[in-house]
Parts: structure tokens; sequence; C-alpha cells
């Protein structure tokens, strides 16, 4: 079993981000069935979305300022991450008459995945420190398709209580840690360090590339998670718009999202031939002026716009894995768990106002809420704009 496992680390890391991931839109999945059998609001279910940010932020920043994505085993935080994470999503079906311990759970769910998306890609950086554009690509490819994944679990349970693909999201995530805990740690990664110091992790800041790196994919998030939670809503418009059952939500919302996997994979290709810089600049270029465009276009025919949307989802992800790897290769390398998660924490405590705004304004401007993202993709872009295509990357981290 576990040379088979080491054969393919990439397959299994892979594979057990999609699962683990599948906890962050658990909720947002059922968000219709929510809507209507408790009556929540979108601003009800903004606050479901913001309260998991929050805990995510939470845990990177606890994460950098303790040390613990340098000083233990990746595999192991990755693994009791995801157990917990299963435990209390799982346990959300039993607090829908509260809403307060509704989003206690959600918060704990967000601090559990600190501990699997940084430490996903410290795991990736352990097995395969060579192309790592091409490599992240995947990783990210299945954080997104782990966050269409509830909207697929709700499509194929409709009918069924909405309880249902929130249990289906808890087993997943506890079949991802066991596997990640039968793979072990990477023999690329430095050994486990002494106490890191926040300030360290922030380290990186210092340096122009990585300053650069880091504020295009701050610009990034901005718009990112946003999009994510209003796509429902943009889908059932069209889909109310044509006069289709509102069954089809789920699974065309599914679509949008899960076409990130093609961004983020196409793009991982091409960075192996014209740098990860090149993708992520034209990747977050295309989908700033997507956003731009989808509201001036009411116009058109509801199927089009579906298919702009499909549009959308599949390149506002696409430049997050070449962030990543270009923030791999320029932090530094002795904290570099630390530095991303650090990282991590900044660009999703962007990811609170976006969402804040665009659901509690959407009932009133509805698709012009779009345009209160656009901010992110045109501070991004500037942000990149004195780096060099074709710059010299840095070393892989040392082996052990």
């Amino acid at each position: 079993m576990m040379p088979l496992l080491h054969r393919h680390p990439l397959a299994i890391i892979v594979l057990a981000q999609l699962c683990g991931t599948s906890l962050w839109f658990s909720v947002n999945g059922v968000g219709l069935s929510l809507s209507r059998d408790l009556g929540l609001t979108e601003a009800d279910l903004g606050r479901l979305t913001l309260i998991v940010q929050a805990g995510f932020i939470l845990g990177t920043l606890s994460i950098a300022a303790s040390g613990l994505a340098d000083r233990f085993r990746a595999s192991r935080i990755f693994a009791v991450s995801c157990l917990l994470g299963a435990l209390v999503n799982a346990a959300f079906v039993l607090t829908t008459e509260s809403f307060a311990a509704s989003l206690a759970l959600r918060f704990a769910t967000g601090l559990c995945l600190a501990g699997i998306y940084p430490l996903g890609m410290k795991l990736v950086i352990g097995w395969t420190p060579t192309h790592k554009g091409a490599a992240l690509a995947w990783l990210v490819g299945m954080l997104t398709l782990g966050t269409a994944l509830p909207h697929l679990l709700r499509g194929t349970t409709l009918g069924m209580p909405w309880e249902w693909p929130l249990i289906g999201a808890s087993l997943m995530a506890l079949a991802g840690g066991a596997l990640i805990h039968l793979l072990g740690d990477g023999p690329h990664l430095p050994p486990p360090a002494g106490p890191a110091r926040l300030q360290e992790g922030l380290a990186g800041l210092r340096e122009p590339r990585f300053r650069a790196v880091a504020g295009g994919y701050f610009g990034h998030c901005w718009e990112l998670y946003a999009l994510w939670m209003l796509t429902p809503f943009l889908v059932a418009r069209q889909l109310q718009r044509l006069g289709a059952t509102e069954d089809l939500v789920p699974w065309l919302s599914f679509g949008v999202i899960a076409l990130g996997l093609v961004g983020c994979v196409g793009g991982g290709v091409l960075s192996r031939r014209l740098g990860s810089l090149w993708v992520a600049r034209r990747a977050l270029a295309t989908s700033g002026l997507i956003c731009l465009a989808y509201p001036l276009l009411p116009w058109l025919p509801p199927g089009l716009l579906l298919v702009l949307l499909g549009a959308w989802g599949l390149t506002v992800i696409a430049d997050s894995p070449q962030f990543s790897a270009l923030a791999a290769a320029t932090a530094p390398q002795a904290q570099i768990g630390s530095t991303l998660a650090v990282m991590n924490a900044v660009g999703f405590a962007l990811t609170i106002p976006a969402i804040s705004l665009t659901s509690s304004l959407w009932a009133a401007q509805g698709p012009w809420v779009l345009w209160w993202l656009l901010p992110g993709p045109l501070l991004g872009l500037w942000a990149l704009r004195g780096l060099a295509e074709r710059e010299p990357q840095a070393a892989p981290p040392a082996s052990s």
C-alpha cells in the first residue's frame, strides 16, 4: 500500500485536497434548501460563508504565529484537521434551531480548513519540488472542485433531506485525512524547525518580488470567493428567465465552479512553457474583463450569460496556483510554511468585505453587485506591473 502511494504522491495529495476542501462550501451547496426550509436570507447565507473565512484566517495566523507549519509534520496537521473538520461540519445539522450555534460551527470548520489548504501546498512542495506551478495547479484545481462538490452532492440528493450532502462532505474529509496520514511528508522539505515568530512569516514582504506576487494574490482573493458565493444566485436568475426548474441550480452551479479545475490545470500546463507570471497576469485580466462586462449584458439570451459565467468560473481561479508557485519560489525557504500561511491569511481577510458587500447588496442591486469585485483584478494587475515574466526562480527547498 505505502509503495503504491509513494509512486503517485501528487495524485494522492490532490485527491485528499478535493475531499478535505469539500467542507468549505458545504452549507452553500444546500443554501437554496436552507432558504426554503429554514427561512434563511441571502444575507444569512453570506454570514455563514463569512464566518468560515474568519475561522480560516484566524487558523492560518495561529499556524504562522505558533510555527506549527514548520515545527510539525504537515501530513499529521492535515490529517487531524480533516478529522476535526468532518466532525464539526456534521454537527451543523444538529444546530439549525440556533443560528448562533450554526455560526460557531462554521467558524470551527474554517479553523480546520487552515490545516488543510496551506498544508496541502506544503505537501506538494515536499513531494514535487520541480514544476511547482504545474503541481500546485492540480492542488488548487482540486480545491476548486472541492468547493463545487457540495453543489453536485445536492444535485444528486434532490428530493432527500438537505442534511445528506453535509454528511457526505464529512465522510469525504475523513477519507482525505486518512490518505495523507498514510502518505506522510515528502523528502524535499527542511526538517521541522523550532518555534517561529509571526514576523518570520511576514519576512517575505521585505522582498520586492514576493511583495508584488502577494499583491496580485490579494487582488485575486477579493474577487474569487465572493463570486463563488454568488454563483447559485446568478445561475438561478438566468434559469428563472428561461422558465427552467430550480432543480438545475445545483448542477449548473457545480459546473460553473468546477470549470476552474480546467483553468487551473490548463494554466499549469502553460506555466511550464510560458511561466507562472504570464499565466497569472492573463487569467486575472480575463476574469476582470468578465466582471466588468457581465452586468452590462442583461439583454443577452440567458444561455449565453450562463456560458459567460462558465468562462468566468474557468479563469477566476486559474491564476491562484501560479501565485502560490511564485510565492513559494520567492519566500524565505526556512519559513515557507509560515510565510504561505500569512499570505493566505491576508488574502482571505480580503474576502470578508467582498462577500459582505455582495451578499448584503444582492437583493437591491442584483448582478450590479459584481462591480464591487472589480478593484480586485485591477489592483492585482497594478501590483504585478513591475515584474518581468521570465525572472529566474528560486531553488526548491533542500532535501532533509
